[in-house]
């Protein structure tokens, strides 16, 4: 009897772990729009500080066995900055009576984005694959493929599991380090740190919940404190996303 209640301990530890890894995977409902909210903020000493809101809705085209097709569009963008003693504020809600000269400056160059529409092709780990903008406006494709804040590891995870992912951007290399927190029934925390270096060195740290029945980033926040041609640089970036 002892050695069967050993044995029924035993099995039941390892249904216990078993149970507990979590085959992270995006999986996109077909028709489905999110609505993607990222706050971005910098602050560079007295020489800089910027806050920029945008809002973005990602409809599903159509989703195949690991891949899945999207439409992004721009919905709303916000920018205040400070630099060199002047202030300089945009609000793409605003007509151009609302906006002040550099308001207006600023619309002439962000306001092409909000035309456009983004399409990309990405895979349930969360890498974009290809991406299309109509019309073709600067920047905005390279935008769009760092929209994806994530790529999932191949393997299952369990607490204490850790995965990496490299960013490059800027002449700057990301270094993430990504360790499973918790799993719950419904979410995984995610803690992240990591390095940047080439033309900014410094930390990075942050965390992230998931969906963990869809795979879906449902929040992050990630801080990286840099140097910068000698000057210290903070950036801060909170995004959320959430099925309309």
């Amino acid at each position: 009897m002892k050695k069967l209640l050993v044995l029924f301990l035993v099995i039941s530890a390892n249904l216990s772990v078993a149970q507990d890894a979590v085959l992270l995977r995006l999986k996109y409902e077909k028709g489905a729009t999110y609505d993607v909210d990222m706050n971005i903020s910098q602050e560079m000493g007295a020489v800089m500080s910027m806050g920029m809101n945008i809002n973005m809705d990602i409809k599903v085209l159509d989703v195949a066995e690991d891949t899945y097709d999207s439409e992004m569009k721009f919905t709303k963008m916000t920018m205040d900055m400070l630099q060199g003693g002047q202030a300089m504020s945009f609000d793409s809600t605003k007509s151009d009576d609302e906006l002040d000269e550099a308001g207006k400056m600023m619309k002439a160059q962000m306001g092409p984005m909000l035309t456009a529409v983004i399409y990309a092709k990405g895979n349930n780990l969360g890498e974009i694959i290809e991406v299309k903008v109509e019309p073709n406006v600067a920047g905005v494709a390279e935008m769009a493929k760092q929209s994806s804040n994530v790529v999932y590891p191949k393997e299952a995870l369990s607490v204490g599991s850790t995965w990496t992912m490299t960013k490059e951007e800027k002449g700057m290399k990301m270094a993430f380090l990504y360790t499973v927190k918790s799993i719950t029934s419904d979410i995984i925390a995610v803690d992240l740190s990591g390095d940047v270096t080439g033309m900014a060195t410094g930390t990075i740290s942050g965390n992230m919940s998931i969906d963990k029945n869809s795979g879906i980033p449902m929040n992050s926040l990630i801080d990286m404190n840099m140097s910068v041609s000698g000057q210290d640089l903070k950036t801060k970036a909170v995004m959320t996303m959430v099925k309309k």
